[in-house]
């Protein structure tokens, strides 16, 4: 299902997140010097398409010394994300509402160490197809704002998805570390995995998730 279609405008979304101290709404302005918005010298990491941010909250939670942005495009999705955040504050977090085509206005060739991306937006149309996060036209974009060492985790439990995302690393300079069709069984790559709100629901209906593990070829 699009992540579109589940979505609802819930009215102040935006000026509460404008308002927000943890989201950062001039991301520009950061661009090469993420490390102002942090305080400190640490990697930085991100997830695009955090949805209510469940994955990238534990994670900051799980890794004090590393920091995290969460990439959300739709505001009444990072709405329920910052409900979480005014609960328990997670020093090492940021969030952004914005849209993933624009992240070279946002970050520095290189500035950032590892990308998560989970249960993305399948748009399944065909002319969508480079609409995609794990498409080669995204796949571009990772390479110039990630480090040359860093890496890209891919999730989904859309088994279409997932072919189309494993079909473009073979058109990159992306290949497979890691790849798995079924992460729960798999005792190496399930070790320590965080799930997602969508992975919890999906999984308890005995959908298998797909993920990868893709870093640039040597």
């Amino acid at each position: 299902m699009c992540k579109q279609m589940r979505l609802r405008n819930i009215t102040g979304s935006d000026e509460t997140i404008k308002n927000s101290k943890y989201v950062v709404t001039n991301p520009t302005e950061y661009k090469g010097k993420w490390n102002e918005i942090f305080g400190n010298e640490n990697p930085v990491q991100i997830e695009i398409g955090m949805g209510k941010g469940q994955f990238i909250m534990e994670l900051a939670d799980r890794n004090p010394n590393i920091n995290y942005i969460g990439m959300e495009k739709y505001s009444s999705v990072l709405l329920r994300a910052l409900q979480k955040m005014e609960q328990k504050e997670v020093p090492n977090l940021r969030f952004l509402c914005e849209d993933a085509k624009l992240l070279k206005e946002y970050f520095a060739e290189g500035e950032l160490d590892q990308i998560y991306l989970n249960f993305s937006d399948p748009w399944p149309k065909d002319r969508h197809a480079k609409r995609r996060l794990p498409s080669k036209e995204f796949l571009a974009l990772y390479d110039h704002i990630l480090r040359k060492d860093g890496k890209i985790e891919f999730k989904t439990d859309n088994r279409l998805l997932f072919d189309f995302a494993v079909e473009q690393l073979a058109l990159t300079k992306w290949s497979a570390e890691k790849l798995t069709y079924d992460l729960h069984h798999d005792q190496e790559m399930v070790e320590g995995n965080i799930m997602t709100e969508y992975e919890e629901k999906f999984s308890s209906k005995g959908n298998p998730i797909c993920k990868y593990i893709i870093s640039r070829t040597k």
